[in-house]
């Protein structure tokens, strides 16, 4: 995970290093070299994807590619906010490694998962969701994009909604391979505790229109960035509405940075006409900077 990147651009090594400092500890060994598990762990997750976001974002800056408008999926809206001049990349490192440490701790109190929901509209999901006291919380928490809702909860209560949905006519309802019940009330506890310390870093107003995961919509001051930074890790991420918003800001090239190129076919499901590239290696930055300059 970010290997090639780092070995071609010295900017993106120094966001490796940068993150090594900060956090004292061989975080761009693990992304290197791995293993596989460690880094599907969530206190390695989150920090991992934040910095190989920010190593790809600093590449396509020194190349003079950059962005008018930005959007993050869930731990994606730190690099979003970076990238909007709103959190210094240290600050997102340091606040990154406490919320993932909160959230990892949280979902180790319950059985716990999240599902995808596919090919089933949001009206017939939401039936699926009636209340049940005997198989406890569940809720949708990703709004993806048409035919793709995330639901997040309660072991036995995300199975029963999958249940209901296959009955229901879903094409396809799946676990997904995660450690918690993110965005779901579940993260109570988590939500709580980085509210103690969200204060003690500095936000600063947007520089370009970022979209934010609570209410889909553009953020206009650092204290409205914040509040909504809370209340994304209990809260539904509006990821088709934040995409409809960028889209009517006249946006049509939409650049995925990061690990893989899921939030790429996400965005073309939403918005048929996108032109979606990406950046996580060489091969795909070449190709984004071929048509960049060849129109």
């Amino acid at each position: 995970m970010g290997l090639e990147l780092s070995q071609e651009y010295t900017t993106a090594r120094a966001a490796f290093d940068e993150a090594d400092t900060i956090l004292n500890r061989k975080l761009s060994q693990l992304c290197f070299e791995g293993p596989a598990e460690a880094l599907k762990q969530t206190e390695n997750t989150q920090l991992a994807i934040l910095t190989c976001s920010v190593a790809a974002l600093r590449v396509l800056s020194e190349h003079g590619i950059a962005p008018k408008a930005v959007a993050g999926h869930s731990l994606g809206e730190y690099s979003a906010l970076v990238a909007a001049d709103v959190l210094a990349f240290s600050d997102a490192l340091r606040l990154v490694e406490y919320r993932a440490k909160v959230m990892a701790e949280a979902s180790q109190r319950q059985d716990c998962t999240m599902a995808a929901i596919l090919g089933l509209d949001e009206t017939n999901v939401t039936r699926s969701l009636r209340p049940d006291a005997s198989t406890g919380v569940v809720q949708i928490a990703n709004y993806n994009c048409p035919g793709q809702l995330i639901v997040s909860g309660d072991t036995a209560a995300v199975e029963r909604v999958m249940d209901s949905a296959k009955a229901a006519g879903a094409r396809r309802c799946l676990r997904l391979e995660v450690s918690g019940a993110f965005h779901s009330s579940l993260m109570g506890p988590a939500k709580e505790r980085l509210q103690t310390v969200i204060d003690d870093f500095q936000f600063n107003d947007p520089s370009i229109q970022v979209a934010a995961n609570v209410t889909g919509n553009f953020v206009q001051t650092a204290d409205e960035v914040t509040r909504l930074l809370i209340a994304q890790v209990t809260s539904a991420v509006q990821w088709e509405k934040s995409i409809r918003t960028i889209g009517a800001a006249g946006i049509s090239h939409f650049v995925e940075v990061g690990p893989g190129t899921v939030l790429s076919g996400m965005v073309r499901r939403t918005l048929p006409e996108a032109i979606c590239l990406n950046v996580e290696d060489t091969k795909s930055f070449d190709k984004l900077m071929d048509i960049a300059y060849k129109g």
